[in-house]
């Protein structure tokens, strides 16, 4: 952790919708007039889309797992350091992977490689990374992403709905078959349970969308349930920590509730506000202990 250059994890599962929580701090960070830097973590994946396809093809042959949610998939060993060396300089490395022709005709390159590293952060207040995993602790293989973020966001909708929504994106933004993506989900599920999971206990708040509609078979869904069919539950893990301030969230988001002492629930509508709100101060004292550490 570092009170001179803050890091913020933002970690949730493909498709768990992590860039919602991304947009609310990009409001606060322009709210606040906070330059970010901002890693994508799908650029720490180890291998191409060709590569990467190579590597499932292989590990099917064996009968083994292979997966992005990984370990032996992803630079997690190079994404600590990015966090160790930000924290400590303000200053790292940072590359994008290209998702599809819309994003990689600038850099004129094919989609599903990487751009090169490029040097970012003098300048910034704050880095932000949104991806797979910014809380990641395995003891056996030296890996501790958590202990460099000084604020750890977990994004975990109810499994059904996460995988209505990775359906959904994956076919109508990357151009995926339905049972391409299925098949996916099920290659990934044994990593979804020992890598994905874990970190959620090592998130500082999780936000976890719960429809209240039938999501029973999400592979025939036809749509992603709405914000207005949704409760969102938010679970503190230490709520000293951020000193929050329950009544006021409850008389300001109308129609949410405590549900345990550490947990309050809101309206799916009111999920954007409701982090904005929650958000906001935590990012105030952040900057304000970064000035002082300055």
């Amino acid at each position: 952790m570092s009170r001179k250059h803050p890091i913020i994890a933002v970690t949730g599962s493909s498709g768990a919708g992590t860039t919602t929580v991304k947009t609310a701090f990009e409001h606060i960070f322009r709210r606040q007039h906070i330059k970010p830097v901002i890693i994508e973590g799908d650029s720490f994946h180890r291998y191409d889309r060709k590569a990467m396809k190579a590597k499932v093809q292989e590990a099917q042959e064996k009968h083994s797992n292979f997966s992005h949610f990984g370990l032996e998939a992803n630079l997690l060993k190079e994404l600590e350091e990015t966090f160790r060396e930000y924290g400590e300089t303000g200053r790292c490395k940072r590359r994008y992977y290209l998702h599809n022709y819309e994003e990689a005709k600038p850099f004129d390159q094919e989609p599903g490689t990487f751009t090169p590293w490029e040097d970012v952060g003098d300048g910034s207040d704050i880095l932000l990374y949104e991806g797979l995993h910014g809380a990641v602790v395995d003891e056996e293989h030296g890996i501790n992403v958590a202990k460099y973020a000084d604020l750890k966001i977990g994004v975990v909708p109810i499994v059904n709905l996460e995988w209505i929504q990775k359906i959904h994106r994956d076919t109508a933004k990357r151009g995926y078959k339905p049972e391409d993506v299925t098949d996916t989900i099920l290659r990934r599920m044994r990593d979804y349970v020992s890598v994905i999971t874990p970190q959620f206990s090592n998130t500082d708040i999780n936000f976890q969308r719960v429809p209240l509609v039938d999501t029973s078979n999400p592979f025939i869904a036809r749509d992603i349930p709405t914000s207005d069919e949704s409760m969102v539950v938010i679970r503190f893990r230490d709520i000293k920590q951020f000193n929050v301030d329950f009544p006021y969230l409850l008389d300001m988001l109308h129609g949410s509730w405590m549900s345990r002492r550490n947990t309050i629930v809101v309206p799916g509508g009111k999920m954007q506000l409701a982090m904005e709100m929650i958000l906001h101060p935590i990012i105030e004292d952040l900057m304000e202990k970064s000035r002082q550490a300055g």
